[in-house]
């Protein structure tokens, strides 16, 4: 098994279970976290995921650590319309994966600690893009 699929084997029991529960909060104060909402693509429930990333004006950017290995990837590839919390505020959207991007310069456009961590963990990072309304 090579090292990357062990470091997502390892990193997706802690984010679901320690990581993202705090992030969900933390989102709430931080203007660079926020909470992903998707659609569960087998369930068809909301799924809500806090991620990190910088709006640009009705954009916000972001970079997936494990690129489309990660549930919340999968659920906005079967249905590109999103939530978005930022500072407590929920807005719509539209999900855009961007291959064409390079997700390591993307990360230096995004707030550091959340990039180094991204950039750290990461095994297959992709770049995606939420368009809001």
């Amino acid at each position: 098994m090579p090292p990357l699929d062990i470091r997502h084997r390892v990193s997706t029991p802690v984010q679901r279970r320690v990581a993202n529960p705090i992030g969900r909060r933390v989102a709430r104060l931080m203007s660079s976290q926020a909470v992903l909402e998707t659609t569960g693509r087998k369930s068809g429930l909301p799924r809500q995921t806090p991620v990190g990333g910088r709006l640009v004006g009705s954009t916000y950017w972001m970079v997936s650590e494990f690129g489309r290995k990660s549930q919340y990837v999968q659920n906005l590839i079967a249905d590109s319309n999103v939530r978005l919390q930022l500072r407590g505020v929920w807005r719509t959207g539209t999900a855009v994966i961007v291959d064409g991007d390079d997700p390591r310069e993307r990360l230096r456009e995004l707030p550091r600690l959340n990039s180094a961590v991204v950039g750290i963990i990461g095994s297959n990072l992709l770049t995606v893009r939420i368009d809001l309304d």
